[in-house]
């Protein structure tokens, strides 16, 4: 029977607040067993690039990322974020490792082919390096990675955070029983928008189409549910989303999605 490992993703509002932040990066550090942390930081970025006079462009509310924007995603995501989240969890007694995908050739990604919009330095991974990623969990390190992967021929790119998390686990399932945790601001998928209490607790493949078909299932949520399914697909085990009071054992109230 394989280890169970956990692959927990945190957003740029929890991000963005110190409180929200020490409070999700305790829970976290509590999690029992084997994890691995992945974490955005576009507003941050946002921030900074506009303090620095570069506008940040959006289309369709995903980044366009030209060589200027790419240098401060760098410097916030594996830079900022990505140091603060590791001193803080170092003093919860969490020894963890940051990463972006080119340490230890963790991730690989192609650069995406321009359709109808060029969306510039913009990763699709590719490829997860499970065992080397492993090595690191095996030295009883936590990996932590932020946004960013690279090409294999020197290019960072900047990727998107809940696509690095579905792939790593993925990557992770041919060693690991891994489970994803989607920690947000909502808690869970809704069954209704204006009743944050309305969660739907468990989707399956047929009640996935039911919600579909009932127009629950739409906007942003689409994405997010078709990328899901395909990491179920791929041999992740279990998909939790809601808010980060789902990594204790006192709190029921949030999805869990399974095939």
């Amino acid at each position: 029977m394989k280890e169970k490992l956990s692959i927990v993703k945190i957003g740029g509002n929890i991000i963005e607040d110190e409180t929200s932040l020490h409070a999700f990066l305790k829970l976290f550090s509590n999690l029992e067993g084997k994890k691995i942390l992945v974490h955005g930081g576009g507003k941050r970025a946002t921030h900074i690039a506009s303090k620095l006079g570069i506008e940040s462009k959006m289309i369709n509310g995903r980044r366009i990322t030209d060589a200027e924007t790419l240098e401060v995603i760098t410097m916030v995501y594996g830079g900022l974020v990505n140091k603060n989240v590791v001193a803080k969890l170092q003093a919860l007694n969490t020894n963890a490792i940051g990463l972006t995908g080119a340490d230890i050739n963790s991730i690989q990604s192609d650069k995406r082919p321009v359709k109808e919009i060029d969306f510039g330095f913009v990763g699709d991974v590719k490829k997860v390096a499970h065992e080397s990623i492993d090595k690191l969990i095996q030295a009883d390190f936590t990996p932590v990675f932020c946004a960013i992967t690279h090409d294999g021929n020197g290019q960072l790119l900047n990727t998107n955070a809940d696509t690095i998390t579905s792939q790593v686990a993925v990557g992770m399932s041919a060693l690991y029983e891994t489970s994803i945790y989607y920690c947000f601001e909502l808690n869970g998928v809704l069954e209704d928008v204006n009743d944050k209490n309305s969660v739907v607790k468990h989707i399956d493949s047929e009640k996935y189409q039911d919600l579909l078909k009932q127009g629950i299932i739409a906007d942003g949520m689409l994405p997010k549910l078709e990328n899901c399914f395909d990491a179920l697909q791929n041999g992740v085990n279990t998909i939790n989303m809601g808010n980060t009071s789902m990594l204790t054992q006192e709190n029921d109230n949030f999805t869990t999605i399974t095939l």
